[in-house]
């Protein structure tokens, strides 16, 4: 059994930061690459940000300069750090990895959402 669980969401004006995190526990063997995704109403989910367990990193176009993904391997943490929001960023964060368990299976994993709301 292997959970992802969110923190850090909120609200916040324009302007503002806010910083998530993402903590994977339980029967874990080995942890891929850990990723940020969102999905705002009415939207298709979409990627935000990724890093690979060797640092790695990868981010959506509309986020580049102002996101920044990090990761503690020893904790089995990720991290967004998000800067100058906009209204747009407004969205439902989901963290994902695909995790390998102790007994060899390699799923995919999603965290239950956190919400980040933007005003203007």
């Amino acid at each position: 059994q292997v959970q992802l669980e969110e923190s850090g969401g909120g609200s916040v004006q324009a302007g503002g930061s806010l910083r998530l995190s993402c903590a994977a526990s339980g029967s874990i063997h080995i942890i891929n690459a850990m990723a940020w995704y969102r999905q705002a109403p009415g939207k298709q989910r979409e990627l935000v940000a990724v890093v690979t367990p060797d640092g790695r990193i990868d981010y959506g176009e509309s986020v580049k300069g102002r996101f920044t993904i990090s990761r503690d391997n020893a904790k089995n943490t990720v991290f967004l750090e998000m800067n100058s929001l906009k209204p747009v960023d407004t969205a439902v964060y989901y963290c994902h990895s695909k995790i390998q368990t102790k007994s060899g299976r390699l799923s995919d994993y999603w965290g239950q959402g956190t919400q980040v709301t933007v005003s203007s």
